[in-house]
C-alpha cells in the first residue's frame, strides 16, 4: 500500500511538472513564465482598455512609471498601419510608423505583428531586440493582440 501511494505522488508531482508548463507556470519553483508574464500584461492592458477608454490607456501605456511596465516588460502598441502610439522606454518612437524597419537580421517583425493582429486577431512573432535590463541585443518573443484599432503589445526575452 506504501509503495502504490508513493508511486501516485510521484506521478502527479511528474504530471504536475510537465503540465504546468502548458500553464505558463514554472510548478516546481511557482514563477510564471516570460512568456506567460508578456501576455498576461497584455490582458491586463486590454482590460484597462475596456475600462478607462483609448485616450487613457494610451496615456498610461506611455508612463516609463506606470502600471505597464515591470522589469523588462512592458506594454506598448502600434496603430493599425504600423506607427507607434504608445511606448514607455522609447518615447521618440511614438508618432512614428516603424512597419517598415527590419531587425537587426532584416525581418519586418513590426509588419508581421500588423498583418497578423489584423487576420487572426493575436499571436506571438519572435525576432532580435536590444533588451532594456541587460542592453544587449537578444531574441525577442512578443505577444500581441488586437484591442479595437490598436494592437498591444508585451515581449519577453
Amino acid at each position: 500500500m506504501k509503495v502504490k501511494r508513493m508511486f501516485v505522488a510521484v506521478l502527479v508531482m511528474f504530471l504536475a511538472g510537465t503540465f504546468g508548463h502548458v500553464y505558463g507556470e514554472d510548478t516546481a519553483t511557482g514563477k510564471i513564465s516570460p512568456k506567460a508574464q508578456a501576455k498576461e500584461m497584455v490582458i491586463k492592458a486590454e482590460a484597462f482598455v475596456k475600462e478607462n477608454g483609448k485616450e487613457k490607456a494610451i496615456e498610461e501605456f506611455n508612463k516609463p512609471d506606470g502600471q505597464f511596465v515591470k522589469d523588462s516588460f512592458y506594454v506598448f502598441a502600434y496603430d493599425l498601419k504600423g506607427t507607434v502610439i504608445a511606448h514607455a522606454l522609447r518615447p521618440a518612437l511614438v508618432g512614428k510608423n516603424v512597419i517598415n524597419e527590419p531587425d537587426s537580421k532584416g525581418k519586418l517583425f513590426r509588419k508581421e505583428i500588423v498583418e497578423k493582429a489584423k487576420a487572426k486577431g493575436e499571436g506571438w512573432v519572435d525576432y532580435k531586440y536590444l533588451n532594456p535590463t541587460t542592453k544587449k541585443e537578444k531574441t525577442k518573443t512578443t505577444y500581441f493582440k488586437k484591442v479595437g484599432d490598436m494592437i498591444i503589445c508585451c515581449g519577453a526575452y
